[in-house]
């Protein structure tokens, strides 16, 4: 069976996009490709237990095992070198991204603490949009009497959208609530 918003993008979101931006062909409509978590452990030069633990929570988060990323340069400075690892990520695709991203707009952004929405700007110019989460404790799936250190977690869906206008739309049509823009609500 396929998840809930893969239905959703093949039944009503593929049209809409079509329409709007008058895709004739549909492979030239913006799909979402594979959305990628990434955890930097800065604390795990110093603690190794932290990555550790970093990569159990990422684990549980995403249903899949992450890989472990290295240093690609020493910094004096952070008391780093090349080829330490200091954190971890994981690419999600098919059925296991849209299972994600539902958990994500359906259970786990509402659990933030004073949400006004996410940021209509963190698009790169591509189509491809960043999220930052300050805490991964909002994942209903983590324990918080096991995982007690906090640590942020940067999401990143990745589209094959031609500009940034074509990637909002398609996360919009997808729930992403976006924070109203100022300029709007001020006319």
């Amino acid at each position: 069976m396929k998840p809930r918003l893969q239905q959703k993008y093949l039944d009503e979101i593929q049209g809409a996009m079509g329409e709007k931006f008058s895709h004739a062909n549909v492979h030239s409509i913006p799909r979402l490709e594979k959305i990628v978590l990434n955890m930097g452990v800065g604390s795990a030069v110093q603690d190794k237990k932290d990555l550790e633990d970093a990569n159990a929570a990422l684990t549980l988060i995403a249903g899949q095992k992450p890989v472990i990323t290295k240093a690609r340069k020493s910094i004096a400075n952070f008391r780093l070198r090349e080829g330490v690892p200091i954190g971890c990520k994981v690419t999600l695709r098919g059925s296991r991204m849209y299972e994600f991203l539902d958990r994500l707009l359906s259970l786990v952004l509402p659990r933030v603490r004073d949400f006004r929405g996410v940021s209509r700007k963190a698009f790169d110019g591509r189509g491809n949009y960043s999220l930052g989460l300050t805490e991964y404790l909002v994942f209903p799936e983590l324990n918080p009497d096991k995982f007690t250190r906090s640590q942020g977690l940067n999401i990143v869906f990745v589209t094959t959208a031609d500009n940034n206008e074509e990637g909002r739309e398609l996360l919009t049509l997808f729930g992403m609530p976006f924070r109203e823009d100022k300029k709007a609500s001020a006319v």
